[in-house]
């Protein structure tokens, strides 16, 4: 491994992840800031509630490619620079962490599951197909956004490393990357987590007060 590619990769990873893009597409389309009303986490979910479709949209998207990308761009070009698994597995923990520490916003991210995805999408389309489904079964069988996306993401790295008989060529440190940012989403997730155990989760399709008019 080069070293010096290997900690550009890294960087600009975090860079690209600290885009807080709940806020600035809000901000681009005249919406509320996120972060002042619903949880209060700048992700696509607490756009949605802001009323519009098309921005929560746009949003979830972005903040999947924002994992997705720098994955796909060292599976497609690093071997030329002497980077190989343990590179994609350090970019796509970058843009997680970016996205729940985001240096351009005060280190106050979000829950970070859109860019999860994206990086087992980025890690093998099958992971992230796996992973996608596991999350839309517990949300249509329990209703609840926060318990799919703990229970997908615990999930992610068990996926990973039993498809290793599938040839999908598990290496320890993208494993222990997928760990990582699972236990992590587990401890963002620690208001959900004590939510669901009291019975006050909101359930997915449940009405809110809507956000205030943005001035």
């Amino acid at each position: 491994m080069d070293f010096a590619y290997a900690f550009l990769a890294v960087i600009a990873s975090y860079l690209l992840g600290s885009l807080a893009f709940a806020v600035i597409v809000s901000r681009l389309m005249g919406l509320t800031d996120p972060r002042t009303f619903g949880s209060g986490n700048p992700g696509a979910t607490n756009v949605l509630r802001s009323g519009s479709k098309p921005a929560a949209a746009i949003v979830l998207v972005l903040d999947a490619c924002k994992g997705l990308v720098p994955v796909l761009l060292v599976r497609a070009f690093g071997a030329r620079f002497g980077l190989g698994e343990g590179t994609v597995a350090m970019v796509g923990l970058a843009a997680f962490l970016g996205h729940l520490f985001p240096v351009f916003f005060h280190f106050k991210g979000g829950k970070g599951v859109a860019t999860f995805i994206g990086v087992v999408f980025g890690i093998h389309w099958a992971l992230g197909l796996a992973t996608g489904l596991t999350w839309l079964i517990i949300a249509f069988f329990f209703r609840y956004s926060s318990l799919a996306s703990m229970v997908s993401a615990v999930f992610a790295p068990t996926y990973y490393l039993l498809g290793d008989r599938a040839a999908w060529y598990a290496d320890a440190s993208v494993a222990l990357a997928l760990a990582v940012m699972a236990g992590l989403s587990l401890w963002r997730h620690r208001q959900n987590i004590r939510r669901l155990l009291e019975g006050r989760e909101p359930r997915l399709g449940a009405k809110k007060a809507p956000p205030p008019h943005a001035h």
